[in-house]
């Protein structure tokens, strides 16, 4: 039940956000698009639930801020590598779901995956955040035609 699934990973408030009419539509990528009222609100990527830019405003997301330098690397859909990170909710264990933001404006850039724990992430190198969906890319495009 995809209702349970997003209450289960996201919390119970946000799957009161799908409604009773819920719709799944495939990209070309292969990628489902979960759409409820007409809005796209989250999609399932290689076999994981991942909410849209569009929802971070309702989903309490755990947060990644990168210096601006980094920023059009992230909407060009980079892997956020540790370097560019300015700081991370120490909150945030491996495996979880994270919203990259601009460090000046705290501005959405991306929902990754983080690779490594919060207190992990301003290492000197490596990478810390695998870039899932960014500004720009097929989801937002998809986003932006609604």
């Amino acid at each position: 039940n995809l209702v349970r699934e997003v209450g289960d990973r996201f919390g119970g408030a946000v799957a009161g956000t799908l409604g009773k009419e819920v719709e799944i539509q495939e990209s070309e990528e292969g990628i489902d698009l979960i759409i409820s009222g007409g809005r796209m609100l989250f999609f399932r990527k290689n076999g994981l639930l991942f909410p849209t830019l569009k929802m971070v405003d309702l989903i309490q997301l755990k947060r990644v801020a990168v210096d601006m330098g980094a920023v059009p690397h992230v909407v060009n859909g980079a892997d956020v590598m540790s370097p560019g990170i300015v700081s991370a909710d120490p909150e945030i264990k491996a495996g979880d779901v994270v919203v990259v933001v601009d460090e000046r404006h705290g501005k959405p850039l991306a929902i990754g995956l983080a690779l490594l724990d919060g207190s992990a992430m301003r290492a000197p190198k490596g990478k810390a955040v695998k870039n899932i969906h960014h500004v720009g890319d097929e989801i937002w495009r998809l986003l932006e035609a609604r």
